[in-house]
């Protein structure tokens, strides 16, 4: 039926709530692209801060979409680094050259040449068309290529539409963006076109996977150079989750859900909606959520690091944070809802404090953003971004409840 069922050996339907059937890979070969963890960050407050500049973007573009007007930058935003980054190298051109791309759920275009110079080559066609795309804390501006992307050995991509930069700023240490977010967010980024076809709407178009959807596995980070993500395409590994996947509709614009979370039994945010996002490092509520949280934890803000802090005997009294997402409860633990303590000097903090990962996202807008889980909360558990049936499947993990932190 696909090109790609003769390299699924074994495979089985994903269990949760989906209305189509996903593949889920049980033997290799698996198509998949690992993912390493770089950190760019002397305080809490450059996470923090980028975090909040990243969804003030969500916001404004769902507003400008609502308006029917541009998005526009604000020139007074101050742009920083990309402080915490799940970075994968990338093939492109006949020649393979390798490009350290961000991998970004939050954006759709892929693009190249933030620090490494883009070569064209025989694969090489420059449409001439202009490219603009900007991230709440960095942006680029150059000119749409169209190439051929290699993922691995099994995972190639002729024809992809990428952004050569001829200008960028805030991706000092990263050569671009690999966008595996919603086609959607494409609209308007590429002069002369509506949108442009993501990395994984190309594997599948081209047979290369058997089902348009990517998966996202990591591990809690234990140490500042950390290998263990995995993106995994046109299907689900099993060895990297457990249980059923739980599967809702995709809400808005972005891989968006909704949500009701409690702190053990105390509720924490009603029934709402919000962003699943690997470019964001902690998870964000808005006030009142987090003003609820912070009272339940006894937690008060760390100057020096921006985070919420809380004392050992609190730390001993910390319930479960819980997720309660299409009708399943993820929850996480105590040690899961503390910063790792091995990166503590990392934020500017003392090795020995106890900082929590959970951040304010401020007071609710108009556009119906209230929370945010970020790499805190993918970290404890899989996630699924499946474009073909427009909707985020999340499933527990070995991790989910490990105490090494």
């Amino acid at each position: 039926m696909f090109s790609v069922t003769s390299q699924l050996i074994f495979v089985t339907l994903a269990l949760g709530v989906a209305t189509s059937p996903v593949i889920v890979v049980d033997r290799s070969p698996i198509l998949s692209l690992p993912l390493k963890r770089v950190n760019n960050f002397t305080s809490g407050h450059d996470i923090l801060a980028r975090d909040l500049a990243r969804v003030q973007l969500f916001r404004d573009r769902a507003k400008a979409r609502a308006t029917g007007q541009p998005v526009k930058r604000q020139s007074s935003e101050p742009v920083s680094n990309q402080v915490v980054s799940y970075v994968a190298s990338v093939g492109v051109g006949d020649s393979d050259s390798q490009f350290q791309l961000v991998v970004d759920t939050g954006s759709s275009n892929t693009w190249v040449g933030a620090n490494k110079p883009y070569n064209a080559t025989s694969t090489s066609t420059n449409t001439g068309d202009a490219v603009f795309e900007f991230y709440g804390s960095g942006a680029f501006i150059g000119t749409e290529f169209i190439d051929r992307i290699t993922l691995s050995s099994s995972l190639v991509i002729n024809n992809q539409s990428i952004g050569v930069a001829s200008d960028s700023e805030g991706f000092e240490d990263v050569d671009g963006i690999l966008g595996i977010g919603p086609v959607d967010l494409t609209k308007g980024t590429v002069e002369n076109v509506d949108t442009v076809p993501t990395v994984t709407d190309n594997l599948f178009a081209q047979g290369t996977i058997a089902q348009n959807l990517v998966a996202i596995s990591f591990q809690p980070a234990t140490t500042e150079d950390d290998n263990s993500g995995q993106l995994t395409f046109g299907g689900t590994d099993s060895s990297k989750f457990t249980g059923e996947i739980t599967f809702v509709p995709k809400n808005g614009d972005y891989w968006g859900v909704t949500q009701t979370v409690t702190y053990g039994s105390t509720s924490i945010l009603s029934n709402t909606n919000g962003i699943v996002d690997t470019g964001t490092t902690l998870i964000l509520f808005e006030q009142t959520a987090f003003d609820a949280y912070v009272t339940a934890t006894g937690a008060v803000l760390d100057e020096t690091t921006g985070f919420l802090t809380i004392t050992t005997s609190q730390f001993n009294a910390l319930q479960n944070l819980n997720f309660n997402i299409g009708g399943t409860t993820f929850s996480l633990t105590p040690n899961a809802q503390i910063f790792p303590r091995s990166l503590n000097t990392a934020i500017g903090g003392n090795a020995d404090d106890i900082y929590l990962i959970v951040g304010n996202l401020g007071p609710s807008g108009e556009e119906s953003y209230n929370f945010v889980n970020g790499y805190a909360f993918l970290e404890r558990f899989y996630s699924v971004f499946d474009t073909a049936n427009n909707q985020v499947g999340i499933a527990t993990t070995p991790f989910t409840n490990a105490t090494t932190n």
